[in-house]
């Protein structure tokens, strides 16, 4: 159920509706458990990290796949092959599978993971093509501003 109803910001705003398509698809994502917890950090004007805390998982365990705007993080644990089922008194490292996905602006790209102490650590950089960084536009005084 959607609590928020975006339709005056259709009204008043041309090209933006892919970003509210955007923020209609994040909040009505199944992914509110929580698990695993993760931050999201800002490390330059272009660059970003995702630390996720993935205790118990070894790195042949975790996938990390993007797609156009999209980052999926997946972890699957490896079955006990043969092993006896462990008996917990307590378990307080869940070491359940999860999958989270990210939505990414645009130009925006992992550009490497890597997991040390229980962390996933993705980074991810904007790049910004040539004709899309802003340009100065020369002023010239007595030419017409339009040749046919």
């Amino acid at each position: 159920m959607r609590t928020f109803d975006y339709s005056p910001f259709y009204r008043a705003t041309v090209g933006f509706d892919r970003v509210f398509d955007l923020l209609d698809s994040v909040s009505g994502q199944a992914n509110a458990n929580g698990y695993p917890p993760y931050n999201i950090e800002k490390t330059g004007d272009n660059a970003y990290r995702i630390v996720m805390a993935v205790a118990g998982f070894a790195e042949a365990e975790l996938n990390v796949t993007q797609k156009e705007n999209e980052l999926l993080v997946t972890g699957q644990t490896a079955p006990a092959n043969g092993q006896d089922e462990k008996q917990y008194l307590y378990r307080g490292i869940a070491g359940r599978n999860f999958e989270r996905r990210f939505q990414l602006a645009d130009h925006v790209k992992v550009t490497g993971a890597k997991l040390a102490n229980g962390l996933l650590t993705i980074e991810l950089q904007r790049e910004i093509p040539e004709e899309k960084k802003p340009r100065a536009i020369p002023v010239t005084a007595g030419q017409a501003a339009l040749t046919h």
